[in-house]
């Protein structure tokens, strides 16, 4: 089977910035990759990862291009085959290319079709928009919890007899 992709570019303009690409459910998501920087136009030699998303956009597991853990326990694109992440029910991902800039990438199945004979997959079917020179400026900002208190946490610091040295130091 062929998977259908729409590939949108996280990006602070107006301009709709995506790329539909088909590519087989056995290829990987190394392959995934390849097809994404080179229909963004990046040389694909920086870091990158995807990230398992749900319906609101939410970053879960990481899927990274090289293992950098310590215990060697990343898993790994070239390892990992797109039906096993991506399918009728998962069909999202969050695909961040280049670390120190952040291009930030939406990864939706659109559609799981046919194999057509005679056609090259992957496929880079449609481009819309140019990509900036420069990534998008991302803002991290915490929600707002207003039922926070950082200081409501139950020890009296003028008690000093209950407060256990070892128990408590930082």
């Amino acid at each position: 089977m062929i998977y259908r992709f729409r590939i949108i570019l996280d990006n602070d303009t107006d301009e709709d910035i995506f790329r539909d690409l088909e590519i087989r459910e056995t290829d990987t998501l190394e392959d995934l990759h390849n097809i994404i920087t080179q229909s963004f136009g990046f040389d694909g030699t920086e870091m990158a990862s995807f990230y398992i998303s749900n319906d609101t956009w939410d970053q879960g597991e990481e899927i990274s291009l090289f293992d950098l853990s310590e215990d060697a326990s990343a898993r790994l694109m070239n390892e990992t085959s797109l039906d096993s992440v991506v399918h009728e029910v998962q069909t999202k991902l969050i695909y961040v290319y280049d670390f120190l800039s952040l291009w930030t990438f939406y990864v939706e199945l659109a559609e799981i079709v046919d194999e057509t004979e005679g056609n090259d997959y992957p496929n880079l079917m449609f481009v819309q928009g140019q990509v900036p020179d420069t990534a998008p400026e991302k803002l991290f900002e915490a929600d707002e919890d207003e039922d926070y208190n950082e200081f409501e946490d139950g020890i009296d610091v003028d008690d000093y007899e209950d407060l256990d040295f070892n128990e408590n130091w930082n």
